[in-house]
């Protein structure tokens, strides 16, 4: 194993090659003593390595390897803003505050992301001890866009939201993908996929939905499993060229009452039962075989069930000791890492309770330290790491962990423990041996052609034939349309004629979505999340949009699902009905013409009305009244009817 980690790492860096690579004695001197420490030996064990290297650090090099921060952007220290990161800002987070771990959030071309990865790798370098920083990111190759969750855009493949992983079924898929998205995700210098989640999806409202792998325990086990293997780039942990996962959010998260989310402090709360739970818990269970080299545990508190016979302390998982030590630890044998979701140390202001048109909640007023709202900083981070934290997601400062040592809190041992984690992690990627990337290689491999061609073709696959009355579908080219919500050049290099007015055409095409609403404005994630109703009404522009067309001429609705839609309005309206799961007007086409099957079934079921919603119990899954359309529904058409 050591050898061929070490012919493993030393291909990489023939592969990577870039500023800062390896001298040509074959060793970087980190630490600037001029000699080869063990920590510097890419022939060394990588528990030697480590071990010569928490030799070297005090206690505050270590407090601040227990911190995930973000790489701030000039005018923001979350990084939401701008095109480069800010380099003085860096700087004094990697030398003042010894934090080498961070979130990006920079959107920018393939090219100008490896140079601005590899700035901080050099920053990093120059460092006391050179350690190099791991980057982390949440989801960039979907079609679903939330500030705080995921992002799009930055010239990655563009792939079907996992939902449409979940309707195909295939873990070979979830694979390919997975491994695509790694050699991006290094090719730019980004180590860390803040994903896959794990969550069971059992209540219809949760605004996290579409990010999950649909509502049965074992086939969400299934796909987040594939898709360790191929970000780590195999099942036995992660690789010299693999992308470190963190299967999230362990556990329980989607059973939320009303499916408020537990980033916002109304959402804090999520009663189960023994039995519930333990589909929620079956859910993680191949990622956590697959040896995922992170597990984030979810912001919400778990009331009902009992671990190992006792009530569990209410408190958020990323404190709850049962949660962390006694059942991931203990009864799941896990030995990874694990991260906490965001701020969970930070306090929870007015403006994070209960904020108002006058007094939004701001970025500066996100905390969600559920369960712990009253205890300081000091008792947060200690409460943490002795539940089984190893770093903290979103927190900056190291000064509470240093308290609490000093306070007797928490032990210098208790730290080493998770520093072991954090180094070793780094060590088994080969960022001490040369964290640096080629930045013209990175213009080549980030959304090429050919990775794009396959993510192209999930797109059209992974949609749901739910309906096709009178063999509606396919249409025939140059057959006149009319479109909504579609772009016309998209429906013309199809081959279809495009139309201003139903009247004139032959078939009409209307796009649209699950609808929503906007419950809490003034919450910063409660603004942005889809929250709500799942129903279709007359008022509803699309609705009209449909009405109008099918007054007219047969009427095909592709209905966008991020959480499930009640059709009942609309179905009697519709000859044909499609269901994606994050597809492009071209990849709709296709199916709508035959150039392309839709083989998808229903990863979730469908309920009737917002009342059969509304009977149902959020923590299971697909429970409740019986659905329009169950789970496992859709149509795979015959090739000879294209």
């Amino acid at each position: 194993m050591v050898m061929r980690r070490f012919m493993a790492a030393s291909l990489l860096v023939v592969a990577l090659g870039g500023a800062g690579a390896p001298s040509s004695s074959g060793w970087r001197d980190l630490n600037h003593n001029g000699r080869l420490d063990r920590y510097e030996d890419i022939r060394a064990p990588i528990d030697t390595r480590v071990d010569d290297l928490l030799k070297q650090m005090t206690l505050a090099e270590k407090a601040g390897m227990l911190l995930h921060g973000t790489l701030p952007t000039p005018g923001s220290a979350i990084g939401f803003a701008g095109k480069t990161y800010d380099a003085d800002a860096t700087a004094k987070l990697l030398n003042d505050r010894h934090i080498s771990s961070f979130i990006s959030r920079l959107v920018v071309a393939p090219s100008d992301l490896a140079a601005q990865n590899n700035a901080v790798q050099k920053l990093a370098e120059a460092s006391r001890l050179g350690i190099p920083a791991t980057i982390s990111t949440d989801p960039r190759h979907h079609f679903q866009a939330t500030l705080g969750a995921s992002t799009t855009g930055g010239g990655f493949s563009l792939w079907p939201d996992t939902l449409g992983f979940a309707a195909l079924g295939d873990t070979e898929t979830v694979r390919r993908f997975g491994d695509i998205a790694r050699r991006e995700y290094r090719a730019v210098g980004i180590h860390m996929a803040l994903s896959p989640q794990a969550d069971l999806a059992t209540e219809p409202r949760w605004p996290r939905f579409a990010a999950t792998f649909g509502s049965d325990p074992a086939e969400v086990s299934r796909l987040a499993g594939a898709y360790v293997d191929g970000f780590q780039h195999g099942r036995a942990g992660v690789q010299p060229d693999g992308v470190a996962t963190v299967v999230k959010h362990w556990v329980g998260y989607g059973a939320e009452p009303e499916g408020f989310d537990g980033h916002n402090y109304y959402g804090r709360n999520a009663p189960l039962t023994d039995a519930s739970f333990a589909r929620h818990i079956r859910a993680f269970d191949d990622s956590l075989a697959a040896h995922s080299a992170g597990v984030m545990p979810t912001y919400v508190i778990v009331h009902g069930p009992r671990i190992a016979g006792q009530p569990i302390e209410p408190v958020a998982a990323g404190f709850n000791k049962q949660m962390l030590t006694g059942l991931l630890r203990g009864e799941k044998g896990y030995r990874g890492l694990i991260v906490s979701d965001w701020s969970i140390t930070n306090d929870c202001p007015q403006a994070c309770m209960a904020p108002d048109a006058a007094n939004p909640q701001t970025p500066a007023a996100i905390g969600t330290p559920w369960g712990m709202e009253t205890a300081d900083k000091t008792t947060r981070f200690a409460k943490g790491l002795n539940a089984g934290i190893d770093q903290f997601g979103g927190a900056n400062d190291p000064a509470p962990i240093l308290d609490a040592v000093a306070k007797g809190l928490v032990s210098e041992k208790r730290i080493d423990d998770s520093v072991r984690r954090v180094l070793r992690l780094k060590f088994e990627q080969g960022l001490f041996d040369n964290p640096y990337v080629d930045e013209a290689a990175a213009a080549r491999i980030v959304g090429n052609p050919q990775a794009q061609a396959q993510a192209d073709a999930v797109q059209r696959t992974s949609q749901v034939l739910l309906r096709n009355d009178g063999a509606t579908l396919p249409v025939a080219p140059g057959k006149r349309i009319w479109l909504h919500n579609v772009d016309a050049a998209a429906a013309r290099a199809a081959g279809l004629t495009v139309v201003e007015d139903p009247a004139q055409a032959d078939i009409a095409l209307v796009r649209t979505a699950t609808p929503f609403e906007t419950l809490h404005p003034h919450h910063f994630f409660g603004a942005r999340q889809h929250e709500g109703r799942l129903d279709f009404r007359a008022d509803d522009k699309d609705v009209q949009a449909i009405a109008r067309a099918s007054a007219h001429v047969p009427t095909i609705v592709a209905v966008e699902m991020d959480r499930p839609a009640i059709l009942t309005a609309i179905e009697p309206m519709a000859k044909a009905m499609l269901v994606t799961f994050g597809a492009s007007d071209a990849a709709v086409l296709d199916v709508v013409t035959g150039r392309a099957v839709a083989k998808g079934h229903m990863p979730f079921s469908l309920p009737r009305s917002m009342a059969d919603v509304e009977a149902q119990s959020p923590d299971l899954p697909d429970d409740g009244p019986a659905p329009a359309y169950p789970r496992g529904a859709g149509i795979v058409l015959k090739a000879s009817a294209q």
